[in-house]
């Protein structure tokens, strides 16, 4: 099972060495955990050796000879008996055996806490719904009104415990991240956020937000009784807050959210000394989730359409538009335009995508399902609007947020490719791995388009183990290489093509195996790297050299997120010249979402997504002319 991860972790190839401070603790909810999670086997520590070994072949097909000669030396160096490689190494089986997870802290803290980038298109993924029937306000608020039902419902399996366990081959997985994703925010700090879980303790929270025209509401949910509001109730409530955030045209205060961390823990802490203010802020955070209920966009083309509705599950349009209308650190926002546009945005810390996914899954399958039901209407108390008092400081806040989050649209180009001409049932036929094939796919894609391959980085669930979160596939092998040389080339048959197409993807598949088991390269070598920084006075040379910074630096950022809904997650790129790439496989086509920088003169998502599309039906013909043969 694979899942999208943070862009933060893997732009730290070097870090400057340092005494780390106390590392943040993550709330885990220890009183409401699952009986197997106890029996859930820890996260090993990999074989230093083999992780060296298997890090040098990763460098195989991206670095010349005399890079490889240089680094060779380095990493002899140290695995020295007794040497730095060995201390860091007891060092990392020490913390191991000491804590729940020797990485969950580490990761949390590198990937996200630390992370000073916006969160906004640069680490908070986007998920795309198909686009619902409705064309007016009562369409808008009649769904969203089911839909909050149905995560109220998704909602009851987690306090009641009843949620089923997730299996991967026969073995339970970690269900620590469902209980992460409601009632969870991220706290902003001037050089390291906090993410709070408010679900902890005697009264957990009963209300959601609402935001509308900008503007913030309390909505409760549930009645005095404890039973959940009927959809009937929340959408009459959803009609005063759509009636009374018309009266007024406030600012945009959720706007501040997506600016650069640094800039927004600086005016949140201005923000929040007013009391007013301070506790409208709480009552965002402690919410079970937030409602968007976003204004209708310009109308564009058809072809544009799913474009144009990834970029706002991103990040809102624009202060024009929808951007204003969010609180980016909220960790689960349901997104709703009047348009029919639909979909949602969440922080990345709390959680990775199949449990948001698994979310969705679950709501769009009980609103299909859910008939609605008339419910004697008692008279419920209007919804809370939350009061903002903005001083001239906090309107001058608000005002370069909106300039930053302006550029920052049109910065990232997203496309959208509704790939329909077949599904992971075609690989399948022909006996490959569908995720392997895809990412073969996207091999051959870049190689033609630049002739050359790239660091690639396709996430992984380590959700076998206690607390586990993601590991890296580096998808870029020396067979995908060949496969891809070998493709164009007019002096190699097909048989020999479909051959190291069929290499390619085993070797992939292999990759895929040891990730999930805890045996990939990349969360052991970020150990040996934290370990370092705590234990010694300079970092080893073999993080400080040039290989170790190419091939981290992840030109394709690529992760399969899988759901029963027929929707797309998009995601920003990891680096300045790459691109990210989330791709969702049914059975008869695929969505792929594709992003990059417009800044960068190299890249270019469209172009990309086109080749994308050539590679896969020349791979189709290929397997078929050779299955023909």
């Amino acid at each position: 099972m694979l899942c999208v991860l943070t862009r933060t972790a893997a732009r730290t190839a070097l870090v400057k060495p340092c005494r780390l401070p106390t590392p943040v603790p993550v709330v885990q909810i220890s009183d409401r955990s699952l009986v197997h999670q106890e029996s859930l086997p820890k996260l090993p520590v990999p074989p230093l050796k083999q992780t060296c070994a298997r890090y040098m072949g990763s460098l195989e097909p991206l670095i010349c000879e005399e890079e490889m000669a240089h680094t060779q030396q380095l990493m002899k160096e140290f695995l020295q008996p007794g040497g730095v490689g060995e201390r860091l190494q007891k060092s990392l089986e020490r913390r191991a055996r000491k804590t729940e997870n020797w990485l969950s802290d580490w990761w949390m803290q590198s990937a996200y806490l630390d992370s000073r980038m916006p969160v906004a298109m640069y680490t908070s993924p986007g998920v795309v719904l198909p686009k619902m029937h409705f064309q007016d306000r009562q369409g808008q608020m009649r769904f969203a009104a089911k839909l909050i039902a149905g995560v109220l419902d998704f909602k009851n399996m987690i306090d009641s415990e009843t949620l089923p366990v997730e299996y991967l081959g026969g073995k339970p997985l970690c269900m620590d991240q469902y209980y992460q994703v409601l009632s969870s925010c991220r706290i902003p700090g001037p050089k390291r956020d906090t993410v709070m879980n408010h679900a902890i303790g005697k009264s957990p929270p009963t209300h959601i937000t609402v935001v509308h025209n900008f503007q913030f509401f309390v909505l409760d949910v549930y009645n005095s009784d404890g039973s959940p509001l009927t959809v009937d109730q929340i959408y009459v409530q959803l009609e005063k807050i759509w009636n009374t955030s018309l009266q007024t045209n406030k600012e945009p205060v959720g706007i501040l959210t997506s600016n650069h961390r640094n800039t927004w823990g600086k005016a949140y802490n201005n923000l929040i000394k007013d009391k007013t203010n301070k506790d409208s802020v709480r009552a965002i955070q402690k919410s079970i989730f937030t409602v968007c209920l976003d204004a209708p966009k310009p109308r564009v083309s058809d072809e544009m359409y799913h474009n144009k509705v990834a970029a706002q599950m991103l990040h809102g349009g624009g202060s024009r538009w929808n951007s204003g209308n969010r609180w980016f650190d909220k960790t689960l926002q349901f997104i709703i335009g009047e348009d029919g546009s639909c979909g949602l945005t969440y922080e990345h810390a709390a959680a990775e995508g199949p449990p948001i996914v698994f979310l969705v899954d679950h709501v769009v399958d009980y609103m299909r399902r859910n008939e609605m039901v008339r419910t004697p209407m008692i008279p419920l108390p209007m919804p809370l609007k939350l009061r903002f008092n903005i001083t001239p400081e906090i309107k001058k806040d608000i005002e370069k947020a909106k300039q930053n989050m302006n550029i920052m649209v049109h910065e990232l180009d997203v496309r959208v490719l509704n790939f329909s001409h077949y599904g992971r049932k075609f690989p399948r036929s022909h006996k490959l791995s569908p995720d392997a094939f895809i990412q073969m796919a996207l091999q051959l894609a870049y190689y033609r388009m630049y002739q050359m391959c790239c660091p690639t980085y396709e996430s992984a669930s380590l959700r076998m183990f206690k607390l586990g979160r993601t590991e890296a596939i580096r998808s870029t092998t020396t067979e995908s290489l060949q496969f891809t040389q070998a493709m164009d080339d007019p002096s190699k048959t097909n048989g020999e093509k479909a051959a190291l197409l069929e290499k390619a993807t085993k070797v992939h598949r292999e990759h895929t195996h040891m990730a999930i088991h805890g045996q990939a390269i990349e969360r052991h070598i970020l150990g040996l790297k934290m370990v370092a920084i705590e234990d010694l006075t300079s970092l080893p040379e073999i993080f400080m050299d040039t290989s170790f910074a190419v091939s981290s630096h992840f030109n394709l950022f690529t992760s399969q997120v899988g759901s029963k809904t027929d929707c797309v997650m998009c995601f920003g790129p990891m680096v300045p010249d790459g691109y990210g790439v989330c791709y969702n496989p049914m059975d008869d086509h695929i969505n792929f979402a594709v992003t990059a920088f417009n800044s960068c003169e190299e890249t270019n998502a469209t172009k990309l997504s086109k080749f994308l599309e050539d590679a896969l039906l020349d791979m189709k013909t290929l397997l078929e002319q050779v299955s023909k043969a």
